[in-house]
């Protein structure tokens, strides 16, 4: 019971992590049309930048606590400055383009960002558990876990997800980007700046893939390569539960994040190909996902 106990709230933080992460790139499909293979490195860059103010923050004696919003400012400062770089100096050229060239971009964006990350912090591990230091420990039926990856991570995520549901139905640049997703030249004849909305839309969708890899720095090693792994398992999440579903990414970055716990724990020679495994189940069964439907296209 303690082992399944621990499987299942690993699942939990680890779901939450790949939520937010996989939740941006989803969004900035659904209405940009582009599946940004640089938003792994805007994920690692995200916790780098957080690890490299948290340590400034407490080498420098400032209150520890401080470094909970830093936590968000690093996210914020990373998806609006790097993220909107980003779109107004490639992605806004190539909206146009054929999808294999925007794949090529944003691939060429992953790799110049995964070399600028080894100029500026090294190839040398980092971490800062500060804030998991901060919030202790909670006993459940007797099992010792962190309270911040047993209530902080998973209330993060859920946060984010009520945040969009709220964003994109009652506000007026939600209703803007439903707008342009849904037909952007219709849009455009009645007066919806398609511009702006695609530039804000990548901007958030920037920002929640550095959160989550800003809110993973308490909870793991900081070392190169890292956005490269969270890449292919958002892209995991995204295509189970259907590109573009923000609610579907949350049930499949749920149902990724316990099963790949699990075999950790029951199975670890599978632990690996858990994620894929279950996306290739689910996509044999519904090819649009789980909560995917079917699009009819302009040709």
């Amino acid at each position: 019971m303690d082992i399944i106990l621990l499987a299942l709230l690993d699942g939990i933080a680890y779901a939450a992590l790949l939520f937010l992460v996989a939740v941006g790139l989803t969004l900035i499909f659904g209405v940009l049309g582009i599946l940004n293979i640089a938003h792994g490195s805007l994920y690692a860059i995200g916790a780098y930048v957080t690890a490299t103010i948290g340590t400034w923050l407490v080498a420098n004696g400032y209150n520890p606590w401080l470094t909970f919003p830093a936590l968000i400012v690093s996210a914020i400062l990373v998806g609006v400055i790097l993220g909107g770089l980003i779109e107004r100096l490639l992605l806004s050229r190539i909206y146009t383009k054929e999808p294999i060239l925007q794949l090529l971009i944003t691939f060429a964006v992953f790799m110049i960002l995964e070399n600028l990350q080894r100029m500026i912090w090294g190839v040398q591990p980092y971490f800062l558990d500060t804030p998991l230091t901060l919030l202790g420990n909670v006993s459940l039926a007797g099992v010792n876990y962190t309270l911040y990856q047993v209530a902080f991570l998973p209330l993060a995520a859920i946060a984010v997800l009520v945040f969009l549901r709220y964003f994109l139905r009652h506000t007026t640049m939600g209703a803007q980007i439903l707008a342009v997703t849904e037909d952007r030249e219709a849009a455009s004849s009645i007066g919806i700046n398609a511009t702006w909305v695609y530039f804000v839309t990548f901007v958030i969708g920037a920002s929640f893939a550095a959160l989550g890899g800003a809110l993973a720095t308490p909870t793991t090693s900081l070392v190169t390569g890292m956005g490269a792994n969270m890449i292919v398992l958002s892209f995991a999440v995204a295509a189970t539960a259907g590109l573009g579903q923000i609610e579907g990414a949350a049930v499949s970055a749920l149902m990724i994040g316990i099963a790949r716990s699990f075999a950790v724990y029951l199975a670890p020679e599978i632990e690996v190909v858990m994620p894929y495994l279950i996306m290739v189940l689910v996509l044999l069964v519904r090819p649009n996902g789980l909560f995917g439907k079917e699009t009819v296209r302009k040709i």
